[in-house]
């Protein structure tokens, strides 16, 4: 009976599904189940071949001395058979007979190859979230919301700069971020998170264990389930001296920008297809557009087509030929409004030298044009006046010393002459040499005022009415040599002009015109005037005797110049016409035909 219950037990043996060996003291395998022989690849057990399990353990070097002890325990180790090498797990207890005497050994073994190829996937999943903690220096942390349970990562500890053994409370960890903003924050989202199940992402300061203040960037992810937050998961970094530096460059870039914007010039960045990437204020006030209207665009978009061509041309002679521009004088109409520029560009580098665009700077100068423009007008003038100042000069001295001379030789002749008749009419020739040398210094003295005079006031006056004040005031004259005068002036035509000027210009061109009149005819008089950018052109027509400019022409303008036998002509009007609007910025021409009549051409500039 027992023979057939051994018989039996072994029978069961093998058939248990776990992989299961007994073995005698001495190491040699006694049965085993089906399982187990699979696992080292052993064919059915039999009598004929005893086999010593040892060597089957090879890599377990001490197995037969704690065989010895008696004792349970567990190993891994590996097994090589027909179908590879793999992972198992033996456990050896004690085999003991009905006495409790220890008659061998019971193995039983489990292929946890699986598992250990989980926990090596797992132990790689680690060590490269370490090294990625390490490298990035970005701690984790997670709290379940069962337990209340925080759980810092190594690194987030050293963040915070606490010892390794911390363990951490919500409250403890809210407590660490800075009073205020950064604490309120970090509070709201972490509720967030939990209530709402809401991620998070943001920039805190936190003050560390000893006492430092730092920026970190801190995220929280919720995992859910069932409409519940089981947990929240995050991760924090220590971001404190990319911010000091990110700071460093904003403060850097403000004062270079305070420092463009302040410069007394338009300075602005092209890209290669020339469109502006950066201005300063000097660039953004002439254009009157905000820099954000200008970024992107480029010349064609913000000025005439001609003006544009020429920029964009400029802009690819610089980036493609890599030739500077340096100092080059530009004139630009923006806005109906023309202002001079003096221009530099040059090529715009990338960190591998490639030119990826240009830098432009603009110098306005239309101040500086325009003071040259009156330098010019004023050597202009000056040269002008010098001209006249010899040439008054002469005049002077060849007037006063033919008065002397005339004055000398009356003299003489009164000196010498005994006759009271002949001394009185000598004494009357004395007179009327005295009056001539009066009239001669008025004139002179009328020129000088004129020419200087140079803070001459002028003032917007209507040119008809003006006209029409002269011939009022000259109409004796006018009706006793039966003169026509036809006015075509407009109402609404005014000039820039000093009122006695004005008053003396048209009273001695009408005058001049009367007093030249031609005997066969009525004296005409037509006056037009015509307004236009330039200023307004008044004409004094006549139909008198005209003058014969091939012969005349040069001195028709001099003083004390005649061109007709007259006996009142002095040839001083036209002198001083000429120098009367030239003192107001004008100009005088003359058309002439003999015996056909004579145009004169007054231009009254419009500037004040």
């Amino acid at each position: 009976m027992k023979a057939v219950r051994r018989v039996d037990q072994f029978y069961l043996l093998k058939q248990l599904p776990k992989a299961t060996a007994l073995l005698c003291k001495k190491g040699i395998l006694i049965d085993a189940s089906s399982s187990w022989l699979d696992i080292f690849g052993l064919p059915p057990q039999n009598n004929d071949h005893q086999i010593k399990v040892f060597p089957l353990y090879a890599d377990i070097p001490d197995l037969k001395k704690k065989l010895k002890e008696n004792k349970s325990f567990s190993l891994r180790h590996k097994i090589s058979n027909h179908n590879g090498t793999g992972h198992f797990k033996s456990h050896f207890a004690p085999w003991f007979d009905e006495k409790e005497n220890v008659i061998g050994t019971i193995i039983q073994t489990d292929n946890i190859t699986a598992e250990v190829e989980k926990e090596q996937q797992v132990e790689w999943l680690q060590n490269i979230l370490e090294t990625k903690v390490e490298v990035s220096k970005t701690g984790w942390w997670e709290f379940e919301t069962a337990t209340q349970k925080l759980t810092w990562c190594q690194e987030t500890k050293r963040i915070h700069q606490v010892p390794d053994c911390f363990e951490p409370t919500t409250v403890e960890a809210i407590e660490f971020y800075k009073p205020g903003y950064s604490r309120n924050k970090v509070s709201m989202l972490f509720h967030k998170a939990i209530e709402n199940q809401q991620s998070y992402d943001t920039n805190l300061m936190i003050i560390t264990f000893n006492g430092e203040e730092r920026w970190v960037r801190v995220t929280g992810k919720p995992y859910v389930e069932n409409g519940n937050t089981i947990k929240v998961f995050g991760t924090i970094r220590d971001i404190h001296d990319e911010v000091m530096a990110e700071n460093k460059v904003k403060e850097h870039q403000q004062l270079l920008s305070t420092l463009v914007d302040s410069l007394p010039l338009n300075v602005y960045v092209k890209d290669l297809e020339s469109r502006k990437v950066l201005i300063n204020k000097g660039e953004s006030n002439y254009i009157n557009k905000s820099k954000e209207e200008i970024i992107g665009k480029n010349d064609f978009d913000l000025y005439n087509e001609d003006t544009a061509k020429i920029s964009r041309e400029e802009d690819i002679q610089v980036m493609k030929h890599l030739t500077p521009i340096i100092g080059k004088e530009t004139a630009i109409t923006h806005n109906g409004k023309t202002t001079h520029f003096l221009t530099s560009k040059i090529p715009y580098f990338d960190l591998d030298g490639k030119v990826c665009g240009l830098i432009g700077m603009s110098l306005d100068i239309s101040s500086i044009k325009k003071k040259e423009c009156e330098l010019r007008d004023l050597i202009k003038i000056t040269s002008m006046q010098n001209q006249k100042l010899i040439g008054f000069a002469h005049i002077v001295s060849h007037n006063l010393r033919s008065h002397s001379a005339n004055f000398s030789m009356l003299l003489e002749f009164l000196k010498s002459e005994n006759d009271p008749t002949e001394r009185e009419r000598i004494t009357k020739m004395l007179s009327q040499a005295s009056d001539n040398l009066l009239e001669t210094l008025e004139n002179l003295n009328q020129v000088v005022d004129v020419n200087t005079n140079t803070s001459v006031t002028k003032k917007p006056l209507f040119l008809k009415h003006n006209i029409v004040k002269v011939l009022q005031n000259f109409s004796a004259f006018l009706n006793k040599n039966d003169s026509q005068i036809i006015n075509h002036v407009a109402e609404d035509i005014k000039v820039e002009c000093v009122p006695a000027y004005l008053d003396s210009i048209i009273l001695n061109l009408i005058s001049n015109a009367v007093k030249y009149r031609s005997p066969n005819r009525k004296p005409l008089i037509i006056i037009n005037a015509v307004k236009s950018k330039e200023g307004v052109l008044l004409s004094i027509s006549d139909n008198g005797l005209g003058i014969d400019l091939e012969k005349y022409g040069d001195k028709i303008f001099g003083m004390y110049k005649t061109f007709h036998n007259k006996e009142d002509s002095k040839g001083f009007g036209l002198y001083l016409v000429k120098n009367q609007i030239e003192a107001m910025g004008g100009s005088i021409t003359v058309q002439s035909d003999v015996d056909r009549g004579t145009t004169f051409n007054v231009y009254f500039n419009e500037e004040s």
